[in-house]
């Protein structure tokens, strides 16, 4: 015999039915944890339950002191987290994917010249760990431009800075261990905390980046065994932090034992920019960049420059992880590094990510907006009547996709807000994009 449901599935059961059929529509406020205990007869425990169900099965979300509010479920849960192709014709505001006129053109010299070169045959062996010694010494002399000065030895080559972050991760952190984070961060690191099992505590953001008084306090309380950070171009806030407070932070990390991961991905666009907390902590940092916002998002080339007593953990996550980097690919990086074309790239991508801001403010003047002058992505805060997933669908229903502030949270009270990355399209389509936004956020 089948056992008869439970009451508070049968309840949970009505509630998720009436939400799939419409009679509840996205958006709907529904009673208070005690309003359904009493309209149902129920123990405030159970009652509880049945929300926090209905919001892990993606159907309603909990607001911290305003309620509980049924999702727009024609919106991905997690939107921004997963990259979906996009449906055609439709333009992405989601991802960024920087390019400038002529990178093909870039692309085929690039490759004549690999082609033509004395040992093409090495590139189709696996390399070392972490890269071969030239290479590494490449990266480093590329990682001065941001004011990383250590030998080939302490830097490692690989597949993007999103695995430069895997493998910090991997080789530096246990299941359990404590991991500060802003309250609004990247979501790469959110799902790596995720599948490592480390325990996210949300430290608030404050004027230029992460608020230190609330660390030092957090630091008392819990044993904080790493502060991941993005001190230069914070994502997705733009936000730098200053000189002094990285000098902080450092003191932080040597008075209560903590590591930092640097998050260096949009640095470059940040000029000019206070030296990275590695300077500061040069024996406790890992920094983590790479070349796909720089150069081109196909092309994974990452960097980690680490305390030499941390490099051979590393190099074994890495061989753990994809054994090595295609020596294809490195190859092709360091010759632009070394050619000069990578500056290049970075100094006419800060000028465009300028000019596409000039154009984003101008066309949402008026509204909330967070952002450095030469990002390549802005925050925009709702005004307090709109719902951010409402927003975003009404959006996508006029081809335009954006992500809502989910992806990015860290707390349970998700602020009403969305991400709009600005470097992927031509200046004319985020012109009429943001044009669209704009009457969205207005209606």
């Amino acid at each position: 015999m089948i056992p008869a449901p439970t009451r508070y599935k049968t309840i949970m059961d009505e509630i998720a039915g009436r939400i799939r059929e419409g009679v509840l529509p996205p958006g709907t406020q529904l009673p208070t944890v005690r309003a359904l205990m009493k309209q149902h007869g129920i123990a405030l425990a159970t009652a509880s339950r049945i929300y926090k169900e209905l919001e892990s099965i993606g159907l309603v979300v909990g607001e911290t002191g305003r309620g509980t509010f049924v999702r727009d479920t024609s919106l991905p849960r997690g939107l921004g987290m997963e990259q979906h192709p996009a449906r055609f014709g439709a333009v992405d505001l989601t991802f960024n994917y920087p390019s400038l006129p002529g990178q093909d053109d870039m692309l085929r010299d690039g490759l004549r010249t690999i082609a033509a070169s004395g040992d093409l045959d090495a590139l189709l062996h696996s390399a070392p760990q972490g890269g071969r010694p030239h290479e590494r010494q490449t990266a480093a002399r590329h990682l001065r431009n941001r004011g990383i000065r250590v030998g080939g030895d302490q830097v490692l080559i690989v597949n993007g800075a999103q695995q430069g972050l895997a493998v910090a991760v991997m080789a530096l952190l246990k299941p359990g261990d404590v991991l500060a984070v802003d309250a609004l961060t990247y979501p790469g690191m959110k799902m790596l905390a995720q599948a490592h099992r480390l325990d996210l505590e949300p430290v608030p953001h404050a004027v230029g980046g992460m608020d230190l008084d609330r660390l030092a306090a957090l630091c008392k309380r819990r044993p904080v065994r790493a502060v991941y950070a993005m001190p230069t171009m914070h994502n997705p806030l733009g936000t730098v932090m200053a000189e002094a407070e990285r000098t902080r932070l450092a003191g932080l990390a040597e008075r209560h034992d903590f590591l930092i991961i640097e998050d260096g991905a949009y640095a470059f666009l940040a000029e000019p920019a206070p030296k990275p907390v590695f300077t500061y902590a040069p024996m406790r940092t890992v920094y983590v960049s790479g070349l796909s916002k720089s150069v081109a998002s196909g092309l994974r080339v990452g960097f980690v420059a680490a305390p030499a007593v941390l490099v051979p953990a590393i190099e074994r996550a890495i061989r753990v992880s994809t054994w090595n980097t295609p020596s294809l690919t490195v190859a092709l990086g360091c010759h632009w590094i070394e050619t000069g074309l990578v500056d290049d790239l970075e100094d006419r991508k800060r000028k465009d990510a300028r000019l596409r801001q000039s154009l984003a403010r101008r066309v949402l003047r008026g509204s909330d907006i967070v952002a450095h002058r030469s990002s390549y992505y802005l925050w925009l805060t709702l005004p307090e009547d709109l719902r951010a997933d409402r927003v975003a669908a009404a959006l996508e229903g006029e081809g335009v996709l954006v992500t809502t502030a989910e992806p990015f949270a860290v707390t349970p009270n998700v602020p009403h807000a969305l991400r709009l990355a600005i470097g992927s399209i031509s200046h004319e389509a985020l012109e009429d994009a943001l044009a669209k936004v704009r009457r969205a956020v207005a209606a």
